[in-house]
Formats: structure tokens, sequence, C-alpha cells
């Protein structure tokens, strides 16, 4: 190794060793070759990957979004059957007889060709139940499997994220009910300052999460669903079908909903559902994150001054320098992925307010 001093910054200069040589013209530091590892050659998110639990990830799964539009078109073709149209039990047999057989690769070549991702699926659909492809989307817009999908699969996220807060709450009254007599000193400002106890602490982390139940709750309870709307939400194409009598068209909307598992559907709409309810749900997902942060956070201090700590496995190692430590690893992962969902409600405020009539 050598150094240069010519009025200018020191420049070190190597002498490369042969192994060192080796690796500069073998090694390609900025990619690989095209047969390496095929499998592992597709991106695959982390928030999926690593964090999402098997419930949830199966209820954002394409089998699950493709499933559900068939199901969509099978319950229009069964309220529009019920309400006079020329639909045979031979063509809803078929549908239903090919809910879950949903054929992938013919369906994204289906797509390829129309350039059109509904009608892709709606071609494959009718491959496997021909009787029934003249009435398969019948009157419909793409947004009546799109949209309808979407807050379908928000209800059952919802649905699984209640239960787990149940959970969680359960967690905690058992941890606060043991420690209820245990005290500990109490913090202002992260100052000491009286005795408090580690259970009515832990009361207070509950208090939030029983907040954010009530929410979800409330969301659940209230969630429309967009129904038999239309091309721009005036249903003018289902008027069209039943001859201009709107009483059949309420029903219709009214039946889908119904067999869809809905009590409510939103009373006016353009294209889509007004997106004005994504802000509101993923708001209350805000608030749960803003809970779990909190709790962690506190746990994170308090295992500083080793107060409490997260359980540490026997073979766990706590730092790959320092393997002595006791990382509160498992809140440091919460709070990272709170602060990733509590930036959430922005974007769908956006989106709302730019959702053009």
């Amino acid at each position: 190794t050598a150094f240069l001093l010519e009025n200018k910054p020191l420049r070190r200069i190597y002498t490369m060793s042969s192994n060192a040589e080796k690796f500069a013209s073998e090694v390609d530091v900025t990619g690989f070759p095209g047969d390496v590892l095929p499998e592992q050659q597709k991106y695959e998110h982390p928030l999926v990957q690593r964090y999402a639990t098997k419930e949830m990830s199966a209820i954002w799964s394409p089998a699950m979004k493709f499933t559900t539009w068939r199901k969509l078109w099978l319950a229009l073709a069964t309220a529009e059957q019920e309400l006079g149209l020329q639909i045979t039990d031979e063509q809803l047999d078929q549908m239903r007889s090919h809910l879950y057989d949903v054929d992938f690769a013919k369906a994204e070549e289906y797509e390829s060709k129309f350039r059109h991702d509904v009608m892709g699926h709606v071609h494959a659909f009718g491959e496997v139940a021909p009787l029934a492809m003249p009435i398969i989307h019948l009157g419909a817009t793409s947004c009546y499997v799109g949209d309808n999908t979407d807050i379908i699969q928000l209800k059952e996220g919802l649905k699984l994220v209640r239960r787990k807060l149940v959970q969680v709450l359960a967690v905690l009254r058992d941890f606060a009910q043991k420690y209820r007599d245990l005290p500990t000193l109490g913090f202002t400002h992260y100052q000491p300052a009286q005795l408090t106890t580690v259970g009515k602490r832990c009361t207070l982390w509950m208090q939030d999460l029983l907040l954010d139940y009530e929410r979800v709750s409330y969301e659940l309870e209230n969630l429309p669903m967009r129904g038999v709307k239309g091309t721009t939400g005036t249903q003018a194409t289902f008027l069209e079908l039943f001859d201009g009598d709107h009483e059949k068209v309420k029903l219709l909307n009214q039946k889908v909903c119904s067999m869809m598992g809905f009590d409510k559907c939103i009373p006016v709409s353009g294209q889509t559902y007004t997106r004005k309810i994504d802000f509101h749900i993923l708001s209350v997902l805000s608030g749960i994150a803003q809970s779990a942060y909190k709790m962690c956070g506190d746990i994170r201090l308090l295992a500083n001054l080793k107060e409490v700590e997260e359980p540490f496995a026997k073979n766990q190692i706590g730092s790959s320098a320092m393997a002595y430590k006791r990382n509160p690893m498992r809140s440091e992962r919460v709070c990272s992925l709170a602060r990733y969902i509590m930036s959430l409600p922005a974007g769908a405020a956006n989106t709302h307010a730019n959702q053009w009539f």
C-alpha cells in the first residue's frame, strides 16, 4: 500500500492480491446469472413473506379474489333469474360447479388477448361453464366484481383483526391480574414520579386497544357493499334488462348484497364506491398501530431499565457481535410496522380527494 500527496486529498493505491484479482474478475457484484436460483428470482414483499399471518395472507390472495369474482357473478345471475330474466337452472348449476377451479394461466392468456383483466376471467369462467357464458357478468361493469370484492376482503380482514384484538386483550388481562399488586415506579415526562403497579400500567395499553376494538366493531357493523350499480352508478343497464322496472332493480341490488352477506349497501355511487370507506378503515388500522406502538415503545423503555424483558429463546443470539445482548426485537418489529401503518391514511385521503365525479 502506498500513499501519494500531490496537493490533493490522500489517495490509497492498492496492490491487489491474487484472490482479490479473482474476485474482481469473476464476481459480478451488481447481479447474478439468469439461470441461478430460478425459483428465487421474484421479489416477495417482506410485509407478506415475513410478517403476514397465514389467515390475512389468504384473505388478500389471488385465490380469494378471483373465486369471489365467480361468487359475485353467480349471485348476480341467481338474483336476475329470480326476478324474471331468462336464465336456466343448468346455467346456474354450471357456474356453481366451477367456483374454485380458476385456471389462472387461461385467464392470463385471455387478458393478454383482450387487454382486460375482468374479461379475461369472464372468458376463463365461460370455458368451464359454457352454458352460462352468455349470462356471466350480465348487465355488470368491471367494478361490480372489482369493488365488491375489495369490500368483501376488507370485511374479512377486519373480522380477523377484531379476533386478534380479542386475543391480545385476553393475554394482557391475565398479565394485569397477575401483577395487579406488584409495585413499580411510575413516571411522568419519563422522570421518576410516584408508585404504581405493573398490572395497572398494563391496563393503560388495554384501554387503548379496547377503544380500537370498538372502532373496528363499528366499521364492521356499518360497512356497506357497493352492490349492483351499473357503469356510472345509474343502474341503467339493469333498468334496460328489466324493461324499466325500478322496483325489480332495487330488489336485484338487495338480493345480491344479502347473498354476499351484507345488510347494507351504499345508497349511491359513481362507477366505484366512495374511497371515503377506505380512508375510514385505514384510520381504524392506524389507531390500532398507534396503540401497538405505544405499548411496545413502553416495553422497549422498560427493557432498558430491566423492569420488563421479552422472552429469550435457548439458542437465540442477541447480537452478531454482542451475543449477551437482550434486544427487545419483537417490540422493535411492532414499532417499525406500526410506523408504516400509521402513514397509510394520508394516501387514502388523497385518493378520496382525487376521486373525480
